[in-house]
């Protein structure tokens, strides 16, 4: 009996000081500098997030925090080497939506499964997008836009940024959506897009706020609706989907926060709360107001939920669409 009631004594022992330990490495965290991978290249719309909460959570913890690119196969690349990275806190993700909802109905083979193998933090931005068209399409609303589409049986091209990127995905959520026919005509990335668009090259597409806004500002380019909840203060004067007849209609380039998933629970806490704190000050409410972005800083388990609810509208649509990367 002696020996038994020893032996427990022993583990619970060893459990109450691994738990002390975790919580004492978790409040001294981070000792290091902190790699913060973000798996598309320089100067892309993750940076627009990425940097600036780098910056933040460097002063903040008082320890570095480096952003190291890794572009490559629609961020599968830089967003596996997150996945299979030690769960210390000190290989961390900021990407867009693509690698975490979109990509794993798009590819055939993942080399990750995001909701097993990252540990969502928070969302950092919800960037909506605009529904765009050339100024000789004659449609100055929704509903005079889909008349014209169909009037041309199924010839109305739109052109995106990208098989599988947000603004490719919601394209065929409109066609969906409306019961539309339009041919997709994809761009590697939004400029050279958006340069057909105002050359009149494609009449029609959907692109964030923040890279179509100027172009609307110059009027090169008219802006038909937002796919937002509600209106943007960036463009005031633009309907919602909802305000324009189609019920519901919601869509965003979003941009999240990760670790590994097996991350102690106490490192997630600290990263959520300094990037919360980091997210109400006035640079970042910059970044909000210049992006169209809702204040969308979540605790783990709510950004958990959404991307669970993400990666099911976007099954549906990939399969409903046919779209497909392989």
């Amino acid at each position: 009996m002696k020996t038994a009631s020893r032996f427990i004594t022993t583990v619970l022992g060893a459990i109450a000081l691994a738990t002390v330990s975790a919580g004492a490495f978790a409040q001294a965290y981070p000792t290091k500098p902190v790699t913060i991978i973000v798996p598309w290249p320089p100067g892309g719309p993750s940076d627009i997030a990425a940097r600036p909460m780098a910056k933040a959570l460097t002063d903040e913890m008082k320890q570095t925090f480096i952003i190291d690119n890794r572009g490559g196969a629609g961020g599968n690349i830089g967003t596996a080497m997150v996945a299979k990275a030690a769960p210390d806190g000190y290989t961390l993700l900021i990407t867009s939506s693509a690698p975490i909802v979109i990509n794993p109905s798009l590819y055939k083979q993942m080399p990750f499964d995001p909701q097993k193998d990252l540990a969502p933090v928070t969302n950092l931005l919800r960037v909506p997008l605009i529904l765009a068209v050339h100024p000789s399409v004659p449609a100055k609303n929704l509903q005079e836009l889909i008349a014209y589409i169909n009037s041309q049986k199924g010839k109305v091209q739109y052109a995106s940024a990208g098989n599988g990127t947000p603004q490719h995905l919601t394209g065929e959520l409109f066609k969906a959506t409306a019961k539309v026919d339009m041919i997709h005509v994809p761009y590697k990335g939004s400029a050279p897009a958006i340069t057909d668009l105002i050359g009149g090259h494609v009449p029609i597409m959907f692109d964030s706020a923040i890279a179509i806004l100027p172009h609307i500002k110059g009027g090169k380019v008219k802006a038909i609706a937002i796919t937002s909840a509600k209106r943007s203060s960036i463009l005031p004067d633009v309907p919602t989907f909802s305000e324009a007849g189609m019920k519901g209609f919601e869509s965003y380039a979003w941009y999240g926060f990760f670790a590994p998933a097996k991350t102690p629970k106490e490192i997630i806490t600290k990263l959520n709360t300094d990037a919360l704190k980091a997210m109400k000050q006035p640079e970042w409410q910059k970044v909000l107001a210049d992006t169209g972005s809702e204040n969308v800083g979540e605790s783990p388990e709510q950004f958990a939920a959404f991307i669970k609810a993400e990666a099911a509208k976007w099954a549906k649509v990939v399969k409903d669409s046919g779209a497909t990367i392989d």
